[in-house]
């Protein structure tokens, strides 16, 4: 059933990490309304995806981040999109990072993604308040979850 669009509007952010928190190739779980969600950098770009394998409800980033492997022809095997998939742990099942798609049945099996952006320190800060005011810098960036 598709959601409408002020379900959409209706989201809350949730800061979950600053950016240099999140390294490449290891991802930091992060428990947002009771959920385990799984945050991950992929040079720079971030992903959140829910920390539960589809297949019998692993802990997913407790797996091996690792490549595609595919074979056009019976012995050669090409290596792509390095550090991009994550295996089950349990029982090796294949997410895409990216879009929480499974390779073992791209068809019917996901794992849930969570919309995620990057946003500088001063955004989350801002609204109509009314106060005495100081200069203040902010010096960092932080990683923030919608759902």
């Amino acid at each position: 059933m598709p959601r409408s669009s002020s379900t959409l509007r209706n989201k809350q952010k949730h800061v979950v990490a600053r950016v240099g928190e999140v390294e490449p190739g290891k991802p930091i779980v992060r428990e947002i309304k009771g959920r385990q969600i799984g945050i991950f950098n992929l040079d720079g770009d971030y992903y959140a995806l829910l920390n539960r394998c589809p297949h019998q409800s692993a802990e997913l980033c407790k797996g091996r981040i690792t490549h595609l492997s595919q074979s056009k022809v019976p012995g050669e095997v090409e290596v792509s999109r390095v550090g991009e998939i994550i295996k089950c742990p349990w029982h090796g099942w294949e997410f895409d990072i990216r879009t929480g798609q499974s390779w073992c049945d791209p068809d019917s099996m996901y794992v849930r993604q969570f919309g995620i952006k990057v946003e500088p320190g001063e955004a989350l800060v801002k609204g109509p308040y009314v106060a005495e005011t100081y200069a203040v810098s902010v010096e960092d960036s932080y990683i923030v979850v919608e759902m």
